[in-house]
């Protein structure tokens, strides 16, 4: 009796030992996952190393830091392909079916590890969409999503009319995730195909790169609020409140904004363009919604808001014509020869490299000061945003040597004190008249 008992009790034990011919499916589902999986290292060596040499020849790395993962994403998104291609054709059991999946669930990780790295997205943002990834495709291989989605959809609060679960605050998290990673590729492709183009000038670059980006973002927006299911009416109330509250707090934001457009329209200042505001000046580096970057020569970068370059008197050493005169003062001694001393002035200014010989330099005598005869050494330059002090530092230097060479001295401040009497009543002693 007791022996009976004890087939009885090994029967279901035997029932789980997988049969023959599940083994054998298992063992067919694990070749084809290899082959899959060696399919995509091919796929890494021939199809990515040419989409990533094309990559960094039409794009570079205008777009974050996803030019040195291309080869990478091909790899494992071709597995993840392969594998589903795998899934589908056939009607696997539950061990290859989880084999299977579980190939495809880390394939496709890796495959948004990838991307989410290369367009910048945050750590912590990154690490939920790839669990919420290899959730999503394990979840379908063995059985379906429903019930981890009904489980996650258990778990929340009402507030108000609306309920809000663990399902739909994840959801809402990867599709916010998905969005911004991919108005980030948009506006990096958008940006270089616009700065590319050759019917462009530099400021309609400008102009279409932010009208560009202002699309892409109004787009994203609305298609992600048609994928959450928001009902747009809910924001009539909300979005008057938010206009009032933008005219009277935001008017400086919004006036900058419009600026900054009126600028790129009437093209008065572009970028690369040398301008002076003030006790600032520089190259203009890039035009912004809120303001101007302007860097000077000293590596510094100041951020102008557009509302002052459109109210305050703006210097633009290169609006029509990039040559600007620089005037360098020189002062010579009265006993020297003038006409050596601005033909060796002349030849200081030509013999600086930066110096136009068309205009060519020329010497002005400006006065006849206290203590000797001023002249202006008159050069054009053609690239103002390397600067105008190294100009007039060269030219000068070149000067000094010339003068050394020539024997022509630098005039100095010389002074006569005539004495009318000393302490004690005695008499000075009358002064020489000079000769």
């Amino acid at each position: 009796m007791a022996r009976g008992a004890g087939v009885t009790d090994v029967a279901p034990l035997l029932e789980m030992v997988p049969a023959q011919a599940d083994l054998i499916e298992l063992a067919a589902a694990g070749a084809l996952v290899l082959a899959a999986l060696a399919l995509g290292v091919m796929a890494q060596r021939i199809v990515g190393a040419r989409t990533a040499a094309w990559w960094r020849a039409r794009v570079g790395s205008h777009v974050e830091g996803l030019s040195p993962r291309i080869a990478t994403i091909i790899r494992h998104g071709s597995a993840v392909l392969l594998l589903a291609l795998i899934y589908a054709v056939w009607p696997w059991g539950p061990l290859p079916a989880a084999a299977i999946g579980f190939a495809m669930a880390a394939a496709g990780t890796l495959t948004a590890h990838q991307l989410m790295r290369g367009v910048g997205i945050p750590r912590w943002a990154a690490y939920v969409v790839e669990l919420v990834v290899f959730t999503a495709l394990f979840s379908h291989a063995v059985g379906g999503l429903e019930p981890i989605t009904t489980t996650l959809d258990a778990i929340g609060v009402r507030v108000g009319s609306r309920r809000l679960s663990l399902l739909s605050l994840i959801e809402v998290l990867v599709i916010v995730v998905a969005l911004m990673a991919a108005v980030r590729v948009a506006n990096r492709l958008t940006a270089h195909t616009i700065a590319h183009a050759r019917a462009l000038d530099p400021t309609q670059k400008v102009l279409a790169q932010k009208i560009a980006g202002i699309v892409v973002v109004v787009f994203a927006f609305l298609f992600g609020i048609d994928l959450l299911g928001i009902d747009l009416t809910a924001f009539a109330v909300f979005s008057g409140a938010f206009g009032l509250a933008v005219g009277f707090g935001m008017q400086k934001t919004i006036g900058n904004l419009i600026a900054g457009i009126i600028l790129l329209l009437d093209r008065s200042i572009k970028p690369g363009d040398v301008i002076a505001v003030g006790t600032s000046f520089g190259w203009v580096n890039k035009i912004g919604v809120r303001a101007v970057s302007v860097v000077t020569r000293d590596g510094k970068e100041h951020l102008i808001p557009n509302e002052d370059l459109m109210t305050r008197e703006v210097e633009n050493w290169s609006y029509t014509d990039r040559n600007v005169r620089v005037r360098i003062p020189v002062r010579v001694p009265y006993d020297c020869d003038l006409q050596a001393a601005q033909a060796l002035m002349l030849k200081a200014a030509r013999e600086s490299p930066r110096v136009l010989d068309s205009p060519k330099p020329n010497v002005w005598l400006t006065a006849f000061g206290t203590d000797g005869a001023e002249h202006e050494i008159l050069a054009w330059i053609s690239d103002p945003e390397s600067g105008v002090g190294n100009v007039r530092s060269d030219v000068l230097n070149r000067l000094w040597t010339m003068f050394r060479d020539a024997g022509i001295g630098m005039p100095f401040a010389q002074r006569d004190i005539y004495v009318r009497s000393w302490p004690g009543g005695e008499t000075p002693v009358e002064p020489s008249p000079r000769a």
